[in-house]
């Protein structure tokens, strides 16, 4: 039996062995997923003992960096993001992937196809926004920053530039606007992001907020005629790549999103 983790601290209300799990059952695999809670500054003692019971993990909080050092490798996901949220064991090697930057893309592409030369303006600058933004540049985006840090978002920004991106020039209308922020999120769903007047009918909005799973953002964003992404179709195809890059499958999206619906309303 093949074994797969997910390591994080708090670990308990993590979404990804109901996801996994519903896809191993799904499709008879000898596989299980589980829930292991490593406190913080506990990584480097840890990872040997994980590396020898495990096949793969996926990391969250408080791990995505402490992690890093201890992979053999790094892939350009998580070189450019600079956090790991999957870890690969094969053949002895262990490697760091950041597959937050193909869920994010991925799910914006089953909207509106491709996102070459979209113009995306990104709400936050912490770890999923680098992820998101970093993504979408890849995909040949225009890509803009708003942090209610400035000096955060300029930085973000330089770094995009350095890696090749274009940055929207804002006296143009976005095309897509993400949050990747926690605002919105339960006890405080009644809180947006940014000012809804801002929001128009052309515009593909997305929120990874998935605690409500339809926020007060994307019920506004509705109203005004916009195409919605909530953020468990991010969580969900960032899952789906992990399991790609592990066993080599396309996993069934549908079973993944219903097993985690589930466990939202738990």
């Amino acid at each position: 039996m093949k074994k797969f983790a997910v390591i994080g601290d708090p670990v308990q209300h993590s979404m990804s062995p109901a996801m996994h799990n519903a896809v191993f059952a799904k499709l008879g695999l000898d596989c299980i997923f589980e829930k292991v809670r490593i406190q913080k500054g506990r990584m480097e003692n840890e990872f040997a003992s994980l590396r020898a019971d495990y096949s793969g993990l996926s990391v969250t909080i408080p791990h995505k960096i402490a992690v890093m050092p201890l992979l053999d490798k790094l892939d350009k996901s998580a070189e450019l993001v600079g956090a790991v949220n999957c870890v690969d064991f094969d053949g002895g090697k262990s490697k760091g992937y950041n597959t937050d930057m193909a869920g994010a893309v991925d799910s914006l592409k089953a909207v509106v196809g491709s996102l070459k030369n979209k113009k995306i303006l990104v709400l936050g600058a912490g770890g999923a926004a680098r992820a998101i933004a970093f993504g979408c540049a890849l995909e040949g985006a225009e890509i803009g920053i708003w942090n209610r840090t400035e000096k955060k978002a300029a930085v973000l920004m330089e770094e995009l530039k350095k890696a090749g991106a274009r940055a929207w020039k804002q006296k143009e209308p976005a095309d897509i606007l993400i949050n990747a922020t926690s605002v919105g999120m339960s006890p405080l769903p009644e809180e947006t992001p940014i000012d809804t007047d801002f929001l128009e009918s052309s515009m593909t909005v997305m929120d990874i907020v998935y605690n409500p799973l339809e926020t007060k953002l994307l019920k506004e964003a509705k109203k005004r005629g916009c195409a919605t992404v909530d953020g468990l179709e991010m969580l969900v195809r960032q899952g789906a790549k992990a399991l790609d890059i592990w066993l080599g499958i396309e996993a069934p999206l549908n079973v993944m999103r219903k097993a985690a619906e589930r466990e939202l309303k738990t």
